[in-house]
């Protein structure tokens, strides 16, 4: 199995990112997985285009994107991504779309298609904190897991993809008192659990993962 790993760029300001620190820490080979990392900017458009781009290179038999949600405590695995970009901030190229479909033609949403409860299993089973997030935001890492998606849709064999969200690493909240952080160790430790569970499961397992808001 051949696993597309993508992770973002630094942006708003930070010096790091932690989804791209953690991709680059994770290893080569993961539960018999081949993963193929790449760095994709965090760039409205070009973000989708770079990941496209790879999928058409590589052609992987999954897609996973990673990205960094300060504020956030615990490794969240997105459930949905929406047909929307509203930022709040401009991305790196100073681009900042309010309420604009990401595709045309596509649908209002798409659902990842990774075992998301199995993967949120396979990092709780760390003792590690996990979840499934039902909102991955109106910002570059929906568009991303959207386009990805969309992207996954129009191929003529099967691919299966999804997004992660990752909270911030120590070195980004010294100046932010009582933001929640996770030690950049642990998070390589769920990405990779969370890779053995795609490994393993090619329908997800039947767990309660909703929310009460």
């Amino acid at each position: 199995m051949r696993l597309l790993l993508t992770a973002f760029d630094p942006f708003g300001g930070e010096a790091v990112n932690p989804a791209l620190e953690a991709v680059k820490m994770v290893r080569p080979v993961v539960s018999s997985v081949e993963v193929v990392k790449l760095e994709v900017p965090t760039v409205f458009g070009k973000a989708i285009q770079r990941v496209a781009e790879a999928i058409a290179e590589i052609r992987p038999d999954a897609v996973l994107c990673i990205g960094q949600a300060g504020g956030r405590f615990d490794i969240s695995v997105e459930r949905v991504a929406i047909n929307i970009d509203d930022a709040r901030i401009a991305d790196n190229e100073g681009n900042q779309p309010i309420d604009r479909r990401i595709a045309d033609d596509g649908p209002p949403a798409y659902f990842s298609t990774l075992p998301i409860k199995a993967m949120v299993d396979a990092i709780r089973k760390l003792g590690l904190p996990g979840s499934v997030s039902n909102t991955a935001g109106t910002f570059v890492c929906n568009h991303l897991m959207y386009g990805v998606l969309h992207t996954i849709a129009n191929q003529k064999r099967p691919i299966r993809g999804g997004f992660i969200h990752v909270p911030f690493i120590p070195s980004q909240v010294v100046a932010r008192p009582n933001a929640p952080s996770m030690a950049l160790a642990d998070i390589v430790r769920a990405l990779e659990a969370a890779i053995g569970a795609i490994a393993a499961y090619d329908t997800d397992v039947r767990l309660a993962g909703g929310k009460e808001f």
